[in-house]
């Protein structure tokens, strides 16, 4: 231990400057190029090293290093002084109080430079808490039914009201071995009322949407019976909008008024609510003088739109003019709070316009359109309904709300309150006046003009006026060239004229500007189908068949289609969708029966036909089918009932009353028969063929009627023979002459020989119809019944029109009253 101090000597106790050249050999650099082991540590890194697993004892001895000269030298003080931490005497030398960042005692002992304790490896885990431990278990099923009261909240929010009921009633059967087990470790104090509050709410209310009210009542009844719960009072709100589902509207306004007595005054918004659920309910119960007590005293306090809405409605229902008058004036003064000012930027700074831009499109100015649409929607409503009654006439009545309404916030619904007024007139069938009052708002602004042209199109067009039809829809379009309305109607007067592919460009601008137009997408599919493009106006009826789900003129287009591209079980298939949406049209219903007639299934057909002669029983081509079927069939008196009812409705038809004698004559009996033909011959004394028949039935019933009729068939046919004669000199003639006695001809000889043709060897079919000018001619075949497709027009091809309507049916109160009741 002494060889590593130095003494020094006596001699030199005077002199200062003594061992001044001395060192330690360890700090000698310049045999460094000599050291392997230091020149092994350069080349190496320092990461690589081998770790040290000795442990360092904790004495404060110092450990000798290797230098360059292979000695092992102590690490001393180059005066002598003994190292920090070194014992000396068996006496510890203290630690000093300040070292350098990163030296430790550990580093002396030839430990590794690591000041972030990195070797040391990771720390070692926490001490694992014990699971079987009360409180552990009790925090962890509160986790449990906190989980699935979220998992319910989620699932109702998608829509899956049964799984969302699911885990309501899972986390209520939790929390109650919660409850449970809370009470056995701790005290009935330490139990979590928010937890249990929240689980019977979430479960009342899943109950509620689930359509299980008294599940929820006797829910929520537990819930405001509990005096530790506070402010549950306010639940039974929801228990009065539970009865009122039921309608039970006694205990509907009880519990409202229990809930209202249950909000302090502090809470106003909510009070008012609450009135306004109290007033919905007198308005369904039928007790109007109380809605009346009720939002009138609303609209004194926090007048708001549907208040005044609904005031207005029960004012129209007990007839009071004046109260209309009044109530429909404070509905227009109720306040909107919107500001427009702020979307106007005062100034030229880029950074203000930015903002502003950003502004005109974000949720709060989504919310303010809305709002401003559905007070505008209430004032219509009002207008439209109290228009009629506050004045001697509609008109009148008319011209006060539109005064009104000018001198309001919503000066621009005068026009639009103009226009409700012409399409009323329309209602009226007093098309003139509708005219007059269109012609007028046509001189106003663009968006008015717009309107009121596009209108004016369309009475033309249905007054097939096709050249002022166009010229006001041209207007139309000049004045607002994003018109959807506007644009179809010009297509339309296009499609009159046969120029489709001219058509279906205007139909197509329309969609481009709304891709909602549903009258541009069907019109479109008809002038495909006109064009003989049959996938694309398959594809756009398929299109609309998307949007709207149960039109019956789209499916049966769609069937239409399908018999034009020869797919018959798809076009029996779509129409059978038609028959389920409108199951008493007669015409789908013959269709179905042609169809399935074409197919060979005779079963089908009559079952299709038999319906559809059921609910029209004028049709010719039905009663002409079903009387050929029974004969086929071989029921002669069922086939007569039908050919009698043909001779009702086309009494100038021969054919109908020879089939009838036939009928007889083939069933045996004969008596009735030669009635008939005697019947017939009196009404068509030139007809051959009943003629022919009269002489053969005379005959082998031995009657002396028989030469009598001879005779006149005899002559008869002479008469035939002439008039053969005569067309066939008028053939060589001249061509003026020639046509006109082939008309004359003509003329003479086809009632005569009308029957002829066909008479007794009429096939099964039967398709020989009737001539054009004969009463009750039924459509064509492939043509579909004019006021199933299109209500403006008598074919199946006329396009739809546009008309644009600013209000389309009345809304009462039964559609708007429900949307004041609170959310659960």
């Amino acid at each position: 231990m002494m060889q590593n101090v130095h003494l020094a000597p006596e001699t030199d106790e005077d002199d200062l400057y003594s061992g001044y050249n001395d060192y330690n050999p360890i700090y000698d650099i310049e045999e460094l190029e000599n050291d392997a082991a230091f020149q092994q540590a350069v080349r190496t890194s320092h990461g690589r090293r081998p770790p040290i697993t000795a442990k360092i004892s904790s004495t404060a001895v110092t450990r000798p290093i290797a230098t360059g000269y292979g000695s092992k030298t102590s690490l001393a003080s180059s005066i002598g002084r003994p190292m920090t931490g070194a014992i000396q005497d068996g006496v510890t030398r203290p630690m000093t109080a300040v070292r350098a960042a990163g030296f430790t005692k550990a580093a002396l002992r030839g430990s590794a430079f690591d000041p972030l304790s990195q070797s040391r490896g990771p720390a070692p885990p926490l001490e694992a808490k014990k699971k079987d431990s009360p409180e552990e278990k009790i925090k962890q099923l509160e986790k449990e039914v906190n989980e699935l009261v979220e998992e319910s909240c989620i699932a109702n929010s998608c829509g899956d009201l049964k799984l969302a009921l699911e885990k309501a009633k899972d986390a209520g059967r939790k929390e109650r071995v919660l409850v449970r087990q809370r009470e056995q470790v701790t005290t009935p104090e330490n139990i979590n009322l928010d937890l249990t509050y929240s689980v019977l709410f979430n479960l009342a209310s899943q109950y509620s949407v689930n359509e299980m009210y008294a599940e929820a009542l006797n829910t929520y009844q537990v819930i405001v019976k509990n005096k530790m719960f506070s402010n549950a009072g306010i639940l039974k709100m929801n228990m009065g909008n539970i009865y009122l589902k039921q309608r039970n509207y006694s205990k509907a306004i009880k519990f409202y008024r229990m809930a209202l007595d249950q909000v302090s005054s502090v809470n106003n918004q909510m009070r008012i609510k609450i009135m306004q659920n109290i007033g919905v309910t007198f308005i369904q119960a039928g007790q109007y003088s109380d809605a009346i007590n009720s939002y009138e005293h609303i609209m004194s306090m926090a007048p708001n739109l549907k208040a005044g809405y609904n005031l207005t409605i029960c004012y129209f229902a007990v007839g009071d003019r004046e109260k209309m008058k009044k109530a429909f004036q404070k509905l227009i003064a109720v306040p909107l709070e919107i500001d427009e000012d702020k979307y106007i930027s005062p100034s030229d700074d880029p950074h203000t316009n930015l903002v502003t831009e950003a502004i005109k499109n974000d949720h709060l100015r989504q919310m303010e359109h809305e709002r401003r649409a559905m007070a505008e929607k209430y004032i219509m409503t009002s207008a439209k309904l109290i228009a009629p009654v506050i004045e001697t006439s509609f008109a009148a009545g008319y011209d006060w709300c539109v005064e009104v309404v000018k001198a309001s916030q919503y000066v621009e619904l005068a026009n639009d309150l103009e226009i409700n007024k012409a399409v009323t007139y329309l209602r009226q069938k007093d098309y003139n006046q509708a005219v007059e009052i269109l012609k007028v708002l046509e001189k106003k602004d663009s968006r008015v003009k717009s309107a009121a042209a596009t209108n004016l199109s369309a009475l033309y067009y249905m007054g097939k006026d096709f050249a002022q039809a166009s010229s006001y829809a041209d207007i139309a379009v000049n004045s607002d060239r994003y018109n959807p309305a506007a644009l179809t109607n010009k297509g339309n007067t296009v499609f009159a004229n046969g120029d489709y592919e001219k058509a279906a460009e205007f139909y197509k601008e329309a969609l481009r500007n709304d891709s909602s137009c549903t009258e541009a997408l069907y019109n479109i599919g008809l002038t495909y189908e006109k064009l003989n493009r049959l996938d694309e106006a398959l594809d756009c009826f398929l299109k609309l068949h998307a949007i709207l789900r149960n039109s019956a003129e789209v499916l049966y287009q769609i069937a239409n289609i399908y018999e034009l591209m020869e797919n018959p079980s798809q076009a029996i298939e779509w129409l059978m969708q038609v028959v389920s949406v409108i199951p008493t049209d007669p015409q789908v219903l013959s269709k179905l029966g042609e169809l399935y007639d074409r197919e060979g299934d005779k079963s089908q057909a009559f079952q299709y036909y038999y319906e559809s002669y059921r609910y029209f029983p004028c049709n010719i081509e039905v009663i002409e089918w079903l009387g050929a079927y029974y004969i086929d069939t071989q029921f002669w008196e069922k086939a007569i009932q039908y050919f009698e009812r043909a001779s009702l409705i086309q009494p100038t038809q021969v054919k109908w009353q020879l089939m009838v004698a036939s009928c007889f004559r083939r069933s045996g009996n004969y008596q009735k028969a030669l009635d008939t033909y005697k019947d017939t011959h009196r009404k068509f004394p030139e007809n051959v063929e009943c003629l022919r028949f009269l002489v053969r039935l005379c005959t082998d019933l031995g009657l002396k009627d028989a030469q009598e009729y001879a005779r006149k068939l005899k002559k008869l046919e002479k008469m035939k023979e002439i008039r053969e004669q005569r067309i066939k000199s008028g053939r060589d003639g001249s061509g003026g002459s020639r046509g006109k006695r082939e008309g004359s001809a003509s003329s003479d000889s086809g009632q005569n020989y009308s029957a002829s043709s066909k008479g007794e060897r009429l096939n099964a079919r039967l398709r020989a119809l009737p001539g054009t000018n004969e009463p009750y001619e039924s459509s064509s075949n492939k043509e579909i019944d004019a006021s199933y497709v299109d209500p403006l027009g008598p074919q199946i091809e006329r396009p739809k029109t546009a008309a644009k309507k600013r209000i389309d049916e009345d809304d009462f109160a039964d559609e708007e009253l429900g949307d004041d009741l609170l959310p659960e």
